[in-house]
């Protein structure tokens, strides 16, 4: 028996990858098995699947599929799916452990593991934790989705406005901001990820500055249509330094108000609390009673917590639609 082989998925290689995991995941994935996830996901620059595998013999031992955060020689990387066969436990940790250089990644994470696998990649030497949640209630003398305990609405302050970007060609001239977090998110990742992703309308908000952007909001409606009660909103990304977010916490608090929802919510992970409480918003803590409802269509009533690992955690900042997650619950099969 020869020594396993760990590599990137080879062009044409799609099928075969997509059989193995359907045969040792323990269920149907949508991302692997939706035509429009998949290519989405997985379907790389050239056609080359964005996979990980690790062979023996020519037999699979273990896969996994990777999304990209900028299109550079050494790019940030978040690991998406990922299988080993029975038994191969440790082949498959192993081909983890190996992902960062088949990849020319500087930094690699995931969003979204389970609880019980946080040990694993601490055995790695990598960082994996829970992330935060933090939610601003609108003022409101009752609420059908949230259940916030005693109303805590913090004060917001800042000067700085937020201008809605239309489209996909107007985020171009406004440029990246200046921010130290890693994984660091291109031009090409903005784009695609909130302006041409199936399924989800995103609305990016510019903090303008002569013509260019310091700061990019992300938020996404979720219509009272949608839960069949009250409208959420969710800021799912933020992309600029840590001190400017406080001067925006006015800024989003009128798109909250607009938007005529019930709160606004945020999972991250590596802005401190500090940070979230200067610009309005408040932290939910495991067991303070407080439930702001995660899954919306149809609403379940519970908390739900989520879960990351980083292999570089200095400046690493991770945000509800990072990776694979952020994403409409679909059938596996379109």
């Amino acid at each position: 028996m020869s020594d396993v082989t760990f590599r990137l998925a080879h062009l044409g290689e799609d099928a075969a990858i997509k059989a193995f995991i359907n045969e040792h995941f323990d269920m149907r994935l949508p991302l692997v098995n939706r035509p429009e996830f998949y290519h989405y996901y997985y379907a790389g620059r050239g056609g080359v699947p964005q996979f990980a595998v690790a062979e023996q013999d020519g037999r699979y031992l273990s896969a996994a599929g990777y999304v990209l955060a900028n299109t550079s020689a050494n790019p940030d990387v978040w690991v998406s799916v990922w299988v080993a066969v029975k038994g191969h436990n440790g082949v498959g940790l192993e081909l983890m452990n190996a992902l960062p250089g088949l990849t020319h990644a500087r930094v690699l994470a995931c969003n979204n593991i389970r609880a019980a696998t946080c040990a694993m990649y601490r055995f790695l030497g990598w960082k994996a934790e829970r992330m935060s949640h933090y939610y601003r209630l609108a003022d409101l003398p009752a609420y059908s989705l949230a259940s916030p305990g005693p109303k805590t609405i913090l004060p917001v302050m800042g000067a700085r406005v937020l201008k809605r970007v239309a489209s996909a060609a107007d985020l171009i001239p406004l440029g990246m901001p200046k921010t130290n977090h890693t994984p660091r998110k291109d031009m090409w990742y903005m784009m695609r990820r909130y302006f041409h992703f199936p399924h989800f309308h995103y609305d990016v908000w510019a903090a303008m500055n002569y013509g260019r952007a310091d700061a990019y909001v992300v938020t996404r409606l979720v219509t009272a249509q949608d839960t069949g009660r009250a409208a959420v909103l969710r800021l799912v990304d933020y992309i600029g330094p840590d001190e400017l977010l406080p001067q925006l916490g006015r800024a989003i608090d009128n798109i909250l108000q607009e938007s005529g929802a019930e709160y606004i919510d945020c999972y991250n992970a590596g802005i401190s609390e500090e940070i979230w409480r200067a610009a309005g918003f408040v932290e939910r803590e495991p067991g303070d009673g407080v439930v702001i409802p995660n899954y919306l269509t149809p609403p379940l009533l519970e908390n739900t917590e989520y879960y990351y690992f980083t292999n570089e955690p200095e400046h690493f900042v991770i945000f509800r639609a990072d990776g694979d997650q952020d994403r409409p619950n679909l059938p596996p099969d379109a």
